[in-house]
């Protein structure tokens, strides 16, 4: 990740992207990932994507055949935002010709969206759009008990985590078996999920039922899931206060509650409900901080800084300097190197390179999960 030097200046911006979108964005990885080994011959061609242009120019159903032609379209229209929609049963580009009834969403991967906003009843440091080390806790906690019971209480495999840029995170849960959920099945996923329920003007928003569920009781003993109050104010005495209290109270929840409250993941439950609902894509460029949506590694998400995420800025400056390193040696030894050889390394040459791993083994896992699906299928068809 980034070190120093990680500033941001949203005006630059526009100067900025056509560089990003030119040398930076990872075309080839991001095309391998939605196709998903061309699952279907169209499956990449029939997914909607939307670009949102500078001054807030939104456009949607935006299709494209290949990963040339998208790689061509988003140096060109130079999104600020790029957001992923669902695969349709024909060219979302092409829409308007369907006839009515014809055109309906198919397939999606089954999508998550934590945002850190909804978690300022219960964080003191910050509020509304703003973060810090020690509010960013709670995404840390939200992160392990969703991918625990997403993987333990639901079998899923493939799940995607990304730093959403700002202020939350996204999970694209990518099993072929999660992208073919109805909207039914999606929204009973979500219920289950829902814990922490009521608007702001609840003041009590966890109520648990006897006997308590399996998966809210493991998640109520995860590793660092504990109430993060400032210890300046004697945080640790008053909560041991409060556990000896409500614990003598055996048939009440109450201390288990609290814990749930303050820590369990708050869902935007209707981004998860949704086949057609659209989601910010991995490696979009906020252009509110110019951090890059990346993918999280999720073994090692208690090491995760937000903060240390390289801006566009810190990016285009670290492809300059190298570019220029790189221009001295060629002077040097009278040689020139191949534009598209150059162009295959730029996203080395940054701090881009670390979360395009992250993204890489993540599609390596799901192709080599196929293949062994395919290996098996094939296995039971000989023996028949």
């Amino acid at each position: 990740m980034a070190p120093e030097g990680n500033q941001y200046d949203a005006a630059e911006l526009p100067d900025l992207l056509p560089i990003y979108y030119r040398r930076l964005f990872p075309y080839s990885q991001y095309f391998r990932w939605l196709s998903y080994g061309g699952v279907f011959k169209t499956y990449f061609q029939n997914r909607e994507f939307s670009f949102t242009l500078k001054d807030d120019i939104y456009v949607r159903y935006l299709s494209f055949n290949n990963q040339n032609e998208l790689e061509k379209e988003m140096q060109k229209m130079v999104p600020y935002k790029v957001d992923i929609g669902a695969v349709y049963s024909n060219k979302p580009s092409q829409h308007n010709s369907m006839k009515s009834g014809t055109f309906h969403a198919e397939s999606k991967e089954l999508v998550f969206d934590i945002d850190m906003t909804d978690y300022d009843d219960v964080r003191t440091c910050c509020s509304s759009a703003d973060i810090c080390h020690k509010c960013w806790t709670l995404m840390t906690i939200a992160i392990k008990i969703l991918d625990r019971a997403l993987e333990e209480d639901f079998g899923f495999q493939h799940r995607l985590w990304v730093y959403s840029g700002r202020r939350g995170v996204h999970c694209w849960v990518c099993d072929d078996s999660a992208r073919k959920l109805s909207q039914a099945a999606r929204s009973a996923v979500a219920e289950y999920l829902s814990v922490v329920k009521g608007g702001t003007d609840t003041i009590k928003k966890v109520r648990l039922n006897s006997p308590i569920h399996p998966s809210i009781h493991r998640a109520q003993f995860h590793e660092g899931l504990q109430i993060d109050f400032d210890k300046a104010r004697n945080a640790t005495d008053r909560w041991k206060l409060l556990q000896r209290t409500l614990t003598k109270q055996m048939n009440d929840h109450h201390l288990e509650e609290i814990k749930l409250q303050y820590c369990y993941p708050r869902l935007d439950i209707n981004v998860s409900k949704g086949i057609n609902h659209l989601l910010k894509s991995p490696f979009s460029v906020h252009p509110k901080t110019g951090r890059i949506s990346v993918p999280l590694d999720v073994k090692n998400v208690d090491k995760f800084d937000p903060f240390s995420v390289p801006t566009i800025s810190y990016l285009c400056k670290e492809l300059d300097k190298k570019t220029k390193e790189e221009q001295e040696v060629t002077s040097a030894e009278n040689g020139e190197e191949p534009e598209m050889k150059r162009r295959t390394r730029d996203y080395k040459k940054t701090s881009l390179l670390g979360p395009i791993k992250i993204f890489e083994q993540f599609i390596e896992k799901m192709e080599q999960s196929r293949k062994g699906q395919l290996l098996k299928q094939s296995d039971k068809e000989g023996d028949f």
